[in-house]
């Protein structure tokens, strides 16, 4: 299962796993398939989407922005730790 490691720019460093939950919610917000999107889409969109679903999921983040610019600004490096499929 792929997990990330998110570092937002006030320093905090946490790791995740893409639970199926937030695969699921992944496909309902980019109306495709999570591996599809991988392998013919692939977007730093994607990525940053799956962190705010994760830190959102895990309550790290209270209360959690809106997805977009505001909450992609808070980032400073997200890594995939694991290969995420067909990327």
């Amino acid at each position: 299962m792929a997990r990330l490691q998110i570092k937002l720019v006030s320093g905090e460093v946490s790791d995740h796993r893409i639970t199926p939950s937030i695969e699921y919610a992944f496909e309902q917000w980019a109306k495709k398939g999570f591996s599809k999107a991988f392998a013919e889409d692939a977007k730093q969109e994607h990525i940053f989407y799956l962190a705010w679903e994760c830190l959102k999921r895990s309550g790290e983040m209270n209360p959690i922005p809106t997805f977009g610019a505001g909450f992609i600004d808070l980032l400073d490096e997200v890594k995939v730790l694991d290969d995420l499929p067909n990327a």
